[in-house]
């Protein structure tokens, strides 16, 4: 990729990190509703830190830090790189101002131009700026989940849109399933184009024999699940998850009122679509739905050979983010994020990057669950069937979601 190339990847994705906060007040930024959940400003200045200290800083001679307290405050997790701001506690920081804080965007933006066009940029300066600009379109991602969050819990339930389009509900077909491929298969990103180093190395997986749902589940069919008492039968859930809803007081998915009838979204309260993909979903509320629907979740590369063929449709992020898309045909990617059976662990022959970067995925690969797909607030260049995202059992607030499948092994 050349210079200029890069150049204008890097302009395009940082307009659109601040095309997403147009319609935010900078009150709405400073907000943190729960330790997940980070405040709009610190991701903004978040993403800025991540190329001052892993370009600019190496890279460009020249370059001097915008302030040295930012290198505090908006680490996020890289223990390697030094001492950072509890991630509880990011809410707290009403200084620096939003509007300094996009001052600082525009100091390292310029800098970086600086940088770019130099035209003598190697290959592996090249890798850490690109790898940057795809770790900051995953934040533009969790952006508006986090926003979606902290407006759920004021109780003017305010949109983070009055413009965005309510999708129509659509019919959809009955919940089938097909043969899945069984054998070995190879598995994991190829080489070709930009992966993030989970996706790799590629490997052979066995698959046994098993079904395979040809679509979503849907808000409907889960409420059916909710109104049969789904949550009030321990004999569902696994322990873990019948803990977490009893000491919790779960009864239905995040965001739907106690009437089964409605729902918070990006664009406020909206009535729930019956056919839409039920979201807002944990892994233990997945399980349990399978287990009472006869059936269990794919495990992920289950999903991701299902899901090789299959094309992504849509601008996913500038025209469909505050609900979950209604075309539940056979699409696997966009809507929401698909719990898999499989915990987050790495390949055969996984390598983290090298030095502080390595931080990046390889050590969250305990105690979290696979989720494959990307949802309607993930970048559409993102979304492929080697993409792989991991959460907590008990998450959320990421728009998470359901597909069953079925074991043939045997039969």
């Amino acid at each position: 990729m050349t210079a200029a190339t890069l150049s204008k990847h890097y302009r395009a994705t940082r307009e659109q990190t601040l095309a997403l906060i147009a319609d935010l007040q900078p009150e709405d930024t400073v907000v943190q509703s729960m330790p997940d959940v980070s405040p709009t400003k610190w991701h903004l200045a978040h993403v800025t830190w991540f190329f001052e200290r892993f370009v600019l800083e190496p890279d460009l001679q020249s370059y001097s830090r915008c302030d040295d307290q930012y290198h505090f405050l908006f680490n996020s997790y890289y223990n390697s790189t030094g001492a950072m701001h509890a991630r509880p506690k990011r809410g707290l920081l009403s200084r620096p101002t939003l509007a300094e804080i996009i001052d600082y965007r525009s100091y390292v933006d310029a800098a970086m131009q600086q940088l770019l066009r130099t035209d003598a940029v190697s290959a592996s300066v090249a890798q850490v700026i690109t790898l940057g600009l795809h770790h900051e379109e995953q934040h533009q991602e969790l952006l508006l989940t986090d926003i979606k969050h902290v407006f759920s819990c004021n109780p003017v339930q305010p949109a983070a849109s009055q413009s965005l389009p309510v999708p129509d509900d659509v019919i959809v077909a009955a919940y089938a399933y097909s043969d899945g491929d069984a054998g070995m298969h190879s598995v994991g990103a190829a080489g070709n184009g930009f992966n993030f180093d989970n996706e790799t190395p590629r490997h052979d997986a066995l698959l046994h024999a098993h079904l395979i749902g040809n679509r979503l589940v849907t808000n409907g069919e889960f409420r059916e699940f909710v109104k049969d008492g789904g949550y009030t039968k321990p004999d569902l859930w696994l322990s873990d998850g019948w803990t977490v809803i009893s000491e919790r007081g779960w009864r239905r998915p995040l965001y739907w009122d106690a009437a089964l009838e409605r729902e918070f979204t990006l664009g406020g309260q909206r009535e729930i679509q019956d056919n839409a993909p039920v979201c807002h979903v944990s892994y233990y509320e997945a399980d349990a739905f399978a287990r009472w629907a006869g059936a269990r979740l794919p495990t992920e590369f289950e999903w991701e050979v299902a899901a090789r063929d299959k094309t992504v449709e849509g601008n996913l992020l500038s025209s469909r983010y505050w609900h979950p898309a209604a075309s539940l045909g056979e699409q696997y990617f966009g809507d929401v994020w698909e719990w898999t059976s499989s915990s987050y662990s790495p390949y055969p022959g996984f390598k983290p990057l090298a030095g502080s970067l390595g931080e990046y995925n390889g050590k969250f690969m305990s105690n979290q669950m696979t989720v494959r797909g990307g949802s309607c607030v993930t970048v559409n260049g993102h979304i492929r069937a080697t993409y792989r995202s991991f959460f907590y059992p008990d998450a959320r607030w990421q728009f998470l979601g359901i597909r069953l499948a079925k074991d043939s092994y045997g039969d």
